[in-house]
């Protein structure tokens, strides 16, 4: 039940930060793959400065902040 929790998150996630920066739809499995990595990306880079998320608010806040993150690295490597 857990795994099914973390891949609705994670796509919510995805989806949310891919309308944020304005990415094309990626469909359902990359959104979950972006929201997952930036997930851990998010919690790993916030906990370095301290901060710290707690409850499903606060995951989807960590996941969707991470996965733009990592959209916005993307887009710049996709650059070069």
């Amino acid at each position: 039940m857990h795994i099914l929790i973390s891949l609705a998150i994670g796509g919510l996630c995805g989806w949310l930060a891919g309308q944020f920066m304005g990415s094309k739809n990626q469909g359902l499995i990359v959104n979950i793959i972006l929201g997952i990595v930036g997930g851990a990306l998010g919690s790993w880079l916030f906990s370095i400065i301290g901060i710290s998320f707690h409850g499903i608010i606060g995951n989807i806040i960590g996941g969707v902040l991470g996965t733009c993150i990592l959209i916005a690295i993307g887009r710049f490597l996709m650059k070069k």
